[in-house]
This record gives C-alpha cells, sequence and structure tokens, in this order.
C-alpha cells in the first residue's frame, strides 16, 4: 500500500496491569513520528491512548482525537493534545476515524478496541475500504482473537483469503513494515463504489 500519511490506532483507555503494555504504546508512537506519520484516535487523554497521543505530539506530528460529546468529561484527563474533534455518538466518531486513515491498527484493549477492529475488518471484507488492518499482538494479548479467526475459516465461516485483511506482529516496526506490503487479496462482498450512495432505496414485492 506504501506510504501512510495518517494512521487511526485503536487502543484501551486503560493502560492494562502490565507495563509492557504502556511500554508498546509509546513504541508505536515514536515508530509513527520516525515514518513521519500523522495520528488519529480515539481522543482520550487516558491510558494508552493518552501514551501514544502523547508521545506522537511530542514528536512533532499532527494528533486528531475524536470523541463522542458523552466521553469528554471520562476519557480526558486535563489537557488533550492536538485537535480534539467533538462528535455526537460512537458511530460517528467511528465513521471520522476510518474515514480520515489511510490505515488502523489496534494496541490492547477491552471491548470498545475490540469492537472498533471487527468493524473495520468487516469493513475490509465487505469492500467499504481496502485499507491496511493492523493487530499489535503485544505479549500474546490477542493469541485467542486470532485463533479464533483461524478456527473461523477452519469451520467455513470465514474465507482463507479474508483471513488474510488481518495484519499482525509483535513490534511497530514489524507490523508497519507489513502494512506497507499489505495487498488486498479476497473477493469484496460489494465493490467499494457501490457503497458510496447517498439516499436509501425501498423495495417492495
Amino acid at each position: 500500500m506504501g506510504n501512510f500519511k495518517k494512521i487511526c490506532v485503536f487502543c484501551g483507555s486503560n493502560s492494562g496491569y502490565r507495563k509492557i503494555f504502556s511500554d508498546a504504546a509509546l513504541d508505536l508512537g515514536r515508530e509513527l513520528v520516525e515514518r513521519k506519520i500523522d495520528l488519529v484516535y480515539g481522543g482520550g487523554s487516558i491510558g494508552l491512548m493518552g501514551l501514544v497521543s502523547q508521545a506522537v505530539y511530542d514528536g512533532g506530528c499532527n494528533v486528531l482525537g475524536i470523541i463522542p460529546r458523552a466521553l469528554v468529561s471520562v476519557e480526558i484527563s486535563g489537557h488533550a493534545v492536538g485537535e480534539v474533534l467533538i462528535v455526537s455518538d460512537m458511530h460517528e466518531r467511528k465513521a471520522e476515524m476510518a474515514r480520515r486513515a489511510d490505515a488502523f491498527i489496534a494496541l490492547p484493549g477491552g471491548y470498545g478496541t475490540m469492537e472498533e477492529l471487527l468493524e473495520v475488518i468487516t469493513w475490509s471484507q465487505l469492500g467499504i475500504h481496502e485499507k491496511p488492518v493492523g493487530l499489535l499482538n503485544i505479549d500474546g494479548y490477542y493469541d485467542c482473537l486470532l485463533g479464533l479467526f483461524d478456527k473461523g475459516v477452519e469451520e467455513g465461516f470465514i474465507k482463507p483469503s479474508a483471513r488474510n485483511i488481518v495484519i499482525s506482529a509483535t513490534s511497530p516496526k514489524e507490523l508497519l513494515e507489513k502494512m506497507e506490503e499489505y495487498v488486498p487479496i479476497h473477493n469484496q462482498v460489494a465493490p467499494s463504489r457501490s457503497w458510496n450512495t447517498d439516499e436509501p432505496v425501498t423495495r417492495s414485492s
């Protein structure tokens, strides 16, 4: 896919119990700076979100946080770095993050991180986008999820070619190198142009 200008990072509003997760967030931020890649993320200043955004901002790259109004008082402590776009709800948050980024990376996180990750994987499968989706698998955190994807292939629920949508690595440098080489090989459910319709169509029998 070549060079990225902006990458969306999904990650936890918590830091996890072990320092290895915080270190990974900082390492990813520094790797983005090294490659002069701007950050799009969920807008929080706490947890892994706060660490990766601060690292990118301190390195001189642009940071755009996108956060629903209801979560501003929950996920922003003190001053957020960079630009903050306040949106109406979670759906708008995810749509804006997806629209503004050239690729996606998931750090360890909870339900919200996994939901964001699975949505952009699904959108790739459907043909809504062809952007690389990376999973930073720190200390085996996502081993079970990757195993579940493999089980889906084994049981006939995920096509083998679609399994390749998910790019995983254990370090930011390796992950970004893999993402730069990514070429979609799966059959999209529908071409991207068919998703670019503005109005609903009603059909009757």
